[in-house]
């Protein structure tokens, strides 16, 4: 389909013939001799005499290709473009950042699968993650880590390959032995920083109680609240242990009902599961659909036309006046 991106440019179209009308025709005076018997000449012709004038005439081929060129022009202002399909994109209106506690009691081997068997706690975490993770095709997500530091393993991305690459390379420790739960949250704040999506959700999991982050977890909430970011906190490991091995579940707590999100508790890796399925329940992916058609430029079109026919013209003028010169 052929479109005008600027159809009022056709407005221009009769402009020539509006000036044909209004305006008198260019005079241009000659040199001319003088009779003394002028009067008995005209007499003798039986005319009136007036003043005289030259007006330039053109051929009809000339007026033609002039209008045409005219014509071209105007078309080239109005931007012809050719309109392609309609493209329809799909994307996620949803960003999600991952925070996965990495911290020393997380080697603790008291993680139950499905098959009755016990595993590490980080390793039954990132198994379940993974899944998680596979199943978010087209939301952008960010992975934190954090022990007694956090850090960003990876930035939002589309590419969750890498992100499930990342979690797999992560060993317990590797952030260091404490856990660091407000600056894990204040890092995630900034990570959101380079979103533009309403909807923000942090995902922080967590077996311990904070004992070294720069920032107390509930003020970074607060912090995350009013950025609009909601957070859904999740306890693993043994609410019943001691020091820093003992998941702060009343911490965990605040932090959700603090923003907007839940908090879970999950004992093994079936309740895990259901802790991410309960997740995309409460917290279901939004999408926004974006169409758009390709468009292609053709105002170098009539204006490739146009300069053809004036370079003929030009041609067939100079020709037209050669030949008139060496006439005998």
């Amino acid at each position: 389909m052929i479109s005008l991106g600027f159809p009022w440019a056709l407005l221009a179209l009769p402009l020539p013939v509006l000036v044909w009308w209004l305006i008198p025709p260019h005079k241009e005076q000659v040199p001319a001799l003088r009779f003394p018997f002028f009067r008995r000449i005209v007499d003798a012709a039986g005319s009136d005499a007036a003043s005289g004038a030259v007006v330039m005439r053109r051929s009809v081929l000339q007026m033609i290709a002039a209008a045409l060129v005219w014509v071209l022009v105007i078309l080239a202002m109005a931007r012809p473009e050719r309109v392609g399909a309609p493209i329809e994109q799909t994307r996620a209106a949803r960003d999600v950042v991952l925070a996965i506690d990495i911290s020393g009691s997380m080697d603790a081997r008291d993680f139950h699968t499905p098959d009755g068997s016990v595993e590490q706690r980080l390793q039954g975490v990132r198994e379940v993650v993974d899944g998680f993770i596979a199943g978010r095709d087209g939301d952008r997500m960010a992975l934190i880590v954090f022990g007694s530091r956090a850090y960003v393993q990876a930035p939002l991305t589309e590419d969750l390959q890498t992100i499930r690459d990342l979690l797999a390379q992560t060993q317990v420790g590797m952030a260091g032995p404490h856990t660091a739960l407000g600056d894990s949250i204040g890092l995630a704040i900034r990570t959101f920083e380079a979103s533009d999506i309403q909807q923000r959700l942090l995902i922080l999991l967590s077996d311990g109680t904070d004992t070294v982050s720069r920032m107390s977890p509930v003020n970074a909430a607060e912090i995350a609240r009013d950025r609009s970011i909601e957070i859904y906190t999740i306890g693993v490991g043994d609410p019943k242990a001691t020091g820093e091995d003992k998941v702060d579940l009343k911490t965990l707590q605040d932090i959700a009902s603090r923003t907007g999100g839940q908090y879970f508790f999950a004992e093994d890796g079936a309740g895990l599961r259901d802790v991410y399925k309960r997740i995309d329940e409460l917290a279901p992916r939004q999408t926004e659909a974006l169409s758009y058609r390709p468009r292609q430029a053709l105002a170098w079109l009539p204006l490739l036309l146009a300069t053809l026919i004036g370079l003929t013209m030009t041609g067939w003028l100079a020709l037209m006046t050669r030949r008139r010169r060496v006439r005998p």
